[in-house]
């Protein structure tokens, strides 16, 4: 093992000793009272099933069957979760040639961050991965089930169910993905009309027809950012089944993972092997998650999710963890916004299982973890197939066959992973450079302060912008106004850099995991509202951001600082409409960005 994986992991360990007995212990009490229908009454257990089959109320009748929760995100607004409709009666149907029962025990709210981009419902859209949390709890306080069958894909569903899931604990879950939709127009395409449209070259009309030749049908996005990160960690964790994650929808692969996933919990249940997940996720799982994320250039939000999923189950992960662990991660994959390749292209040259073949190669890995298959992440080196229509493992690739999608072996794409932590007199943030030329990690220049995105967009149409500068939009944090993605940022600064002015982003906000080729330093702690120095400051301050170093600062005197007054602006307008004024005490409450930015204090 890489000895920084190790002292990293053994950090953890050491700071998370007393809050991860504490948890452990409570799923023991939770585990230790045996099958939870036992503890119904009749009264109890006739409102469980009165509206099942007789078929389902023999198996339920019987305490000593298990019986398996389907929480599902379906809907048939998000291309991701629209292949879900069917995956509760197929779940079923396999559940039951195993002699186990399942039912639906209750569906999630799932938002899309691509419809609410630049639009008020963005502000709820961090805020309902902690909702998504707790209906996953509803859903599993009845007490009836012996397991949990998880379906979610996007960007803040899958944190969501896992939080809720790993407060219960005691219960064996795993996750089944749906897939990505098959290729449609090329990313980099797409990101030219995009930055057409912004310079007046094309009109709504082509943008449209660009937009809807990307995202054309069911499926999740192609591109890698937030939800097909997702997808990643539940393999690097191993709560999905190996080499699952992008299999396209509706394929007979796809089926016959699906199957295959409620065959290998039916087989847990019926004694052959079976751990709660609270007790299969560990410190190790969650270091294994980080070094896939930092490997793949993932996600950004993750730098959020991680800590707040790692809390759910007693760990403490810090973002120095992360930074540490970058310094060690190759970047193993170019994937856009990285890379002009799509997911579909990343399955097709080697896709997880080679990437995870890399790490346990270069000793990045830990071995010796659980899964929903088994013990050993060396069973996510294989890859799925059908054989005679059944499910089937066989080996999987061990070298590249695209090297420019994942790169050959002995070769890497930088020597360090595609995320970073900055410090400095401004706080911490994150910044993803995966997808950034390494001549732009260092700009020292004027700041432009806003406290809009629109108000950059309308200062860029002026023609305001074109110069060097680093752009301030503050009062974007979680208290503020529940820190929206601020995607709508990245064409317009695209076409800034691309004029050859020096350009960059610094935010106590978000900017998803599509952030692209401009440096962008987010989730900016403390924020402008919690006490932050970004809103003491001014337009024209010198700022550097300096990726080398890992160091962001204002190059002002501490004094002349200290001595200048907050003006607050006026955030009404975030808190009312849309259903805004319903999260005032999930703002109110909300922890800071590196400790999760999450509303739940365990322990």
């Amino acid at each position: 093992m890489n000895t920084v994986i190790t002292q990293v992991s053994e950090g953890i360990v050491r700071r998370s000793r007393g809050s991860r007995e504490r948890y452990l212990s409570q799923l023991q009490d939770m585990k230790s009272q045996g099958v939870a229908r036992q503890s119904l009454s009749c009264g109890n257990l006739a409102h469980a099933f009165a509206a099942g089959s007789a078929q389902e109320k023999r198996q339920l009748a019987q305490y000593e069957k298990p019986n398996i929760a389907i929480i599902s995100a379906y809907n048939d607004l998000l291309s991701a979760h629209h292949p879900y409709l069917d995956y509760p009666a197929q779940i079923k149907r396999a559940a039951m040639k195993k002699g186990i029962s399942a039912q639906f025990a209750g569906g999630v709210p799932a938002m899309c961050d691509g419809v609410t981009q630049g639009q008020a419902g963005m502000e709820l859209s961090l805020f309902s991965r902690d909702s998504i949390a707790m209906s996953t709890a509803i859903a599993l306080s009845h007490n009836l089930f012996d397991a949990t069958v998880c379906l979610g894909i996007c960007d803040k569903i899958v944190p969501g169910m896992l939080i809720g899931a790993l407060r219960f604990g005691h219960l064996p879950t795993l996750f089944i993905p749906a897939g990505p939709m098959v290729s449609g127009l090329s990313n980099a395409e797409k990101s030219r009309v995009r930055k057409a449209f912004q310079l007046g070259e094309v009109d709504r009309d082509a943008l449209l027809r660009a937009e809807s030749a990307s995202y054309h049908s069911a499926g999740t996005c192609t591109f890698y950012g937030t939800a097909n990160s997702n997808q990643m960690l539940m393999e690097m964790m191993g709560l999905q089944l190996p080499s699952s994650s992008f299999v396209n929808p509706g394929t007979p692969l796809r089926e016959g993972l699906t199957e295959g996933a409620v065959n290998i919990l039916c087989d847990g249940l019926n004694g052959i092997e079976s751990m709660g997940i609270g007790e299969m996720i560990d410190e190790k799982s969650l270091v294994n998650a980080i070094v896939g994320l930092m490997a793949t250039g993932g996600s950004t939000n993750h730098t959020l999710h991680l800590v707040a999923i790692a809390r759910a189950a007693g760990i403490i992960i810090h973002w120095q963890d992360f930074a540490r662990l970058s310094q060690v991660v190759p970047l193993l994959a170019r994937v856009y916004p990285n890379g002009t390749a799509d997911v579909n292209h990343f399955h097709a040259a080697g896709g997880m299982n080679l990437i995870i073949h890399r790490l346990l190669g270069d000793g990045l890995l830990h071995e010796e973890v659980n899964t929903i298959v088994g013990p050993g992440m060396h069973r996510y080196c294989q890859e799925a197939y059908l054989l005679d229509g059944q499910l089937a493992w066989r080996t999987g690739v061990t070298s590249s066959l695209d090297p420019q999608v994942i790169a050959a072996s002995g070769q890497v794409f930088n020597p360090e992973g595609g995320i970073r932590v900055l410090s400095g007199n401004l706080g911490k943030s994150v910044i993803k450079t995966s997808a950034v030329d390494e001549s732009q990690w260092l700009i020292t220049a004027p700041a432009k302060i806003f406290s809009e995105q629109w108000q950059l967009q309308k200062a860029f149409a002026a023609g305001l912008l074109n110069q060097d500068f680093i752009a301030v939009i503050r009062y974007q944090g979680p208290r503020a106004n529940g820190m929206p993605e601020l995607h709508q940022l990245t064409p317009v600064l695209s076409v800034l850099q691309d004029r050859g002015f020096r350009v960059a982003l610094v935010t106590d906000g978000r900017m998803s995991g599509a952030s692209g080729a401009v440096p962008a330093a987010i989730h900016l702690t403390p924020e402008a509202l919690d006490g932050g120095l970004l809103a003491k400051l001014q337009d024209g301050d010198l700022l550097r951001l300096d990726c080398h170093k890992g160091e962001l600062n204002v190059l002002l005197p501490a004094a002349e600082l200290a001595a200048r007054e907050v003006t607050v602006p006026d955030l009404s307008a975030h808190h009312v409409g849309m259903g805004r004024d319903m999260f005032a005490l999930l703002r109110q409450n909300v922890s800071r960005a590196d400790e999760g930015a999450s509303v739940f204090k365990f322990d």
